[in-house]
């Protein structure tokens, strides 16, 4: 009854022609052509109207050809022959929608899997005047693990996971989803996120390490401190790309309307000269009835849906399917440096200090101004500060200034931490410390003195060559580094990993007219910080490092990788590339099928209701092939770099 209802025309057409054949059975040849002629003729008007509208808007559709197939058919006498037009007709939508959902598989299983509850502590809930202990856990259970043998200690509650707030802590028992990012509470934990970020492979957790809302719990229930509300949880930012992505169309969806005018003209021409040939006007109708390719209208939307299915799979969103035709032409990659082509956590290598001042006093105020920074490299100072016992002291003024750095006061005294031009402007005397390879100074200044700088190593990500030399083997003719580094250092990352271009000590704006002014096109941008949002929006494909990534950088980009794998960026490429030429595949499938059929009909060897028929096979041969886009293709990655390590052996997803 849902499909009947779902496909009322299909349902309709099914039983008027199994009417018709009745009538025919019983001898009654001329009602049977009557009833079946009529209602051919009420689905073309019907058809015509949203033809009509869709001329109206300038959108040229191959649904005229159908009309006229259905209409001719009528008049030369051939009934049978238009009710299978029409059958075929309605039934290129439910073969549509089945396709789709295939080709959806994986958006619509991350849709499918949105937690709407969790087991809430009722003595962890917030406002009841509760709070967690020393060591971050409830006291209910200090030592973090579930109380009694079912993984429960009697004092929770299902809750919906939309009233769950920040620090309230959940049970979460074996199989379920983890509904809410947060903190493991409990000694270990194992989980499958797979379906996130592509890894087979269940992950092991221990306590203190962040997990991700949508990962499959293990056999054990665990404990969790919650770190995000639902709209803010990752899961629920993937659910919502994939919302948009999954509806969204792709520009190559429409090439069916580029060939439609010329593929018409063909049509109506060869079924012309076939009825001037024969002089029966049955072989124009002949023509027309296997002139109707479906295919045209179903195979591009299929394909895409599939790439990005496939992508989503690989733990890359897609937001919109137009996204994926521009990754397959693309001809230039630029790449942040910071938290890009580098881990992005840089640790602590020595502290130089030029003034009076001791080494834990330096790192003490630079960690109480990078408290206000949202730099990659803030995070690092506080980590280095945090792991000495040393405590953050709160400004009353404090002002980021871009890729330069930081400005705070503290009880009067003034803290500058940032690039040396920039601290030189408040504290005069700065001398740049002299660095080995791979590595980079924060310099601070004090009460408007020099007094020092912090030596940090940011190591090259692993899989950044390989990278690199993938992009190249797809056709990517030109690398592109956009940094506000140093020129020094960017030109050592950049001799490391193989790009073709340095632009050093950029600023947002500076980043922007690079992307902008970059000759060879289209082009991807690559970046995972704040400081990226703005050149991510201007570029043809931005890329985003979303497990990593700020909530600006991901909103801006085109393309979100869960997963913190820089692989993944020319992965995508590939998906784009095979998308688009599974799509071309079938819509020449398509094509070169139904004029095969039209010339062979012309010359008279295909009769109406055969080529009525034949038409459904070609709707399926395409259809099938669109399907291809599903899986990843065969490919050969180019030969790994020397003392490259093996990035699943490293690749972690990295909460934020």
């Amino acid at each position: 009854m849902k499909l009947v209802l779902r496909y009322p025309l299909v349902a309709g057409t099914v039983l008027a022609l199994l009417a018709v054949v009745v009538l025919l059975a019983s001898g009654q040849p001329l009602i049977a052509r009557f009833a079946a002629s009529g209602y051919a003729l009420a689905v073309a008007a019907y058809l015509s109207v949203g033809m009509i509208q869709r001329l109206r808007n300038g959108h040229w559709g191959i649904d005229i050809l159908a009309v006229t197939a259905i209409v001719s058919t009528v008049l030369v006498g051939e009934f049978i022959a238009s009710m299978i037009i029409v059958l075929m007709m309605a039934g290129g939508t439910a073969l549509e929608d089945y396709a789709a959902g295939r080709a959806k598989g994986e958006l619509s299983a991350l849709l499918a899997r949105v937690p709407q509850t969790a087991h809430r502590e009722r003595n962890s809930a917030a406002g009841n005047g509760t709070s967690p202990n020393g060591n971050g856990e409830n006291s209910a259970a200090g030592n973090g693990t579930p109380q009694n043998g079912n993984g429960e200690n009697g004092a929770h509650e299902d809750v919906a996971a939309t009233d769950v707030v920040v620090g309230d802590i959940l049970l979460v028992k074996p199989g379920e989803v983890v509904p809410l990012d947060g903190v493991l509470l409990s000694d270990a934990g194992t989980f499958d996120e797979s379906s996130l970020t592509g890894e087979s492979l269940p992950v092991e957790r221990t306590a203190g390490e962040g997990i991700m809302s949508g990962s499959v719990n293990g056999e054990a229930a665990i404990r969790m401190r919650v770190t995000a509300v639902m709209e803010d949880s990752q899961y629920s930012r993937i659910v919502a790309l994939v919302k948009e992505a999954s509806e969204s169309r792709a520009p190559m969806v429409r090439l069916a309307d580029r060939y439609a005018i010329p593929f018409t003209a063909f049509a109506y021409v060869l079924g012309a000269i076939a009825w001037i040939a024969s002089g029966s006007p049955a072989r124009f109708a002949e023509v027309l009835v296997v002139a109707t390719p479906c295919p045209l209208l179903i195979a591009a939307p299929v394909a895409f849906l599939g790439g990005m299915s496939q992508a989503a799979k690989s733990g890359i969103i897609v937001k919109y399917a137009g996204v994926l035709e521009q990754l397959g032409k693309v001809r230039t990659a630029a790449f942040d440096k910071t938290g890009t082509l580098t881990y992005g956590r840089p640790s602590l290598v020595a502290i130089v200090t030029a003034d009076s001042m001791g080494q834990d006093e330096l790192l003490r105020l630079a960690g109480s101004a990078e408290q206000y920074s949202s730099h990659v490299l803030a995070a690092s100072v506080m980590e280095a500060a945090t792991s000495r016992d040393l405590r953050f002291e709160t400004a009353s003024e404090a002002l980021e200034h871009a890729t330069h750095g930081v400005r705070a006061v503290f009880d009067g005294r003034e803290v500058v931490v940032g690039k040396p031009a920039f601290v030189a402007e408040f504290a005069p005397g700065v001398a740049e410390t002299e660095l080995e390879s791979g590595q980079l100074a924060i310099y601070v200044g004090v009460g408007g003195v020099y007094v020092g700088a912090l030596v940090m190593s940011d190591p090259l990500r692993a899989e950044a060559r390989r990278t690199l030399a993938e992009l190249s083997a797809l056709g990517v003719t030109e690398t592109v580094m956009l940094t506000g580094d140093a020129l020094a250092t960017a030109k050592h990352i950049a001799a490391e990993v193989g790009l073709t271009d340095v632009r050093a000590e950029c600023l947002p704006p500076d980043k922007v007219e690079a992307v902008r002014s970059l000759p060879h096109r289209p082009v991807m941008m690559v970046g995972d910080g704040v400081n990226d949002a703005p050149v991510l929006a201007v570029a043809d494909v931005g890329i985003a490092m979303g497990a990593r990534g700020s909530t600006a950088a991901g909103e801006s980009a085109d393309v979100v990788i869960i997963l913190d794998d820089l692989s993944k960026a020319a992965h995508a490429v590939r998906i784009g590339q095979r998308t688009v030429r599974v799509a071309m595949q079938s819509i020449w499938i398509g094509i070169v099928l139904s004029v095969g059929l039209m010339v062979a009909a012309a010359a008279g060897y295909v009769p109406a209701i055969a080529g009525a028929l034949s038409q459904e096979l070609v709707d399926l041969a395409t259809i099938l092939n669109a399907l291809r886009a599903l899986s990843p293709g065969r490919h050969t990655a180019p030969p790994k770099p020397q003392g490259e390590a093996s990035t699943s052996a490293i690749t972690r997803t990295v909460l934020r």
